[in-house]
């Protein structure tokens, strides 16, 4: 789920050269998360060189629910 992903990648802060590494997706569609991920505060944009971004105490709260639900599914598909 790239939302997931995003969040847990980003729990430290990162540029949008990792995000899309560590989640395995391309710049096109991380910047298509990215822009709604900010303006739903779940994750903060640090002016930096390299611009960082990094998951907000909402993004983490989310990143939590997401992590339950992702592994009640499991529970229920398996892996």
């Amino acid at each position: 789920m790239i939302l997931h992903d995003i969040l847990s990648v980003c729990t430290k802060g990162e540029s949008i050269t990792q995000i899309v590494y560590k989640s395995n997706i391309n710049f096109p569609i991380a910047r298509r998360f990215l822009e709604p991920m900010l303006k739903s505060n779940l994750l903060e944009k640090i002016d930096n060189s390299p611009v960082i971004y990094k998951t907000t105490p909402k993004g983490e709260d989310t990143l939590a629910r997401l992590k339950i639900h992702l592994d009640q599914m499991k529970g229920v598909f398996g892996d």
